[in-house]
C-alpha cells in the first residue's frame, strides 16, 4: 500500500473512531425500561426484565396541562421535569421534557444542562431568553431574543442560559424538550454561592473582584432549587 493511501486510510479510521467514541451509544433493543431499584450501578440504569414491562412503564399522569405554584419560589418560577426518574421507559432513549411556569417578572435563572441540548417553546405569555457562549479571545457573546406565544428557541448543550418573564401583570408558560434522559441542571448562583461545603471566600472574592464580606453575605443566603 502506498504511503499516501495508508496515511489517508489511518486518518479516516481515526476520524470515524473519534466520532463513534464522542457520541452516545444507540439502543441495541426496542427499549430498556429502567430498573430504578436495581443495586447494579451502570452509566444510566439497568434494563428491567422485558417480560415484566408494561404500558405504565412508558406512561405518567403528569398533569402538565395544569399551572404550577410559582408564588413560593424566590426566583418566581417552577420547573416540572419529566426525566428517567419519573418515567422509566425513557432509559436509553436520550430525551426528556419539562414544563416551566413563570410568575410575573419571574425567571428561570442562569443555569446549564451538562448533558443536553434544550429546545423551548412558549405556550403562554412572553419570555426574554438568552445564552452565553464559552470563553473566546473576544470574550463571551450573549445571544438573546424576546419570545411570544408559539415561538421556539434552542439552547446549545452546556452553555449558560436563562428565561425571564418581563411582564409585571401576566404569567408565562413554556415547554422544553431536552436531548438526554437525565439532562442535569447546574444553577450558577446556587452552585457558586450555595455549595456544600462552601467554596472558599478567598477564591470567590478574587474571582468576582469584590470584598470577602460581599461573598460571605451571598453565601449566607438561602439558594433554592426551582426544579421539581
Amino acid at each position: 500500500m502506498a504511503p499516501a493511501t495508508y496515511f489517508l486510510l489511518v486518518s479516516f479510521l481515526a476520524l470515524v473512531t473519534s466520532q463513534a467514541i464522542a457520541s452516545d451509544p444507540s439502543p441495541l433493543q426496542d427499549f430498556c425500561v429502567a430498573d430504578i431499584h436495581s443495586p447494579v450501578k451502570v452509566n444510566g440504569f439497568v434494563c428491567k426484565d422485558p417480560m415484566a414491562v408494561n404500558a405504565y412503564d412508558f406512561f405518567k399522569a403528569a398533569n402538565l396541562d395544569k399551572p404550577r405554584d410559582t408564588m413560593k419560589s424566590k426566583v418566581g418560577s417552577n420547573v416540572t421535569l419529566i426525566n428517567v426518574m419519573q418515567l422509566p421507559g425513557l432509559n436509553t432513549l436520550g430525551i426528556s421534557l419539562a414544563r416551566i411556569d413563570y410568575a410575573p417578572l419571574g425567571q428561570n435563572p442562569p443555569h446549564t444542562h451538562p448533558r443536553a441540548i434544550e429546545i423551548l417553546t412558549v405556550l403562554e405569555g412572553t419570555l426574554y431568553v438568552g445564552f452565553v457562549t464559552s470563553n473566546t479571545d473576544n470574550g463571551n457573546k450573549l445571544f438573546t431574543k424576546v419570545l411570544k406565544k408559539g415561538d421556539v428557541f434552542v439552547f446549545p448543550q452546556g452553555l449558560i442560559h436563562f428565561q425571564f418573564n418581563p411582564k409585571h401583570d401576566k404569567p408565562a408558560v413554556a415547554i422544553a424538550a431536552l436531548s438526554s434522559q437525565n439532562p442535569g441542571a447546574i444553577t450558577i448562583a446556587n452552585a457558586v454561592f450555595g455549595s456544600k461545603p462552601p467554596i472558599s471566600d478567598d477564591v470567590l472574592a478574587k474571582a468576582f473582584q469584590v470584598q470577602k464580606g460581599t461573598i460571605d453575605w451571598l453565601q449566607a443566603q438561602f439558594w433554592e432549587n426551582n426544579h421539581n
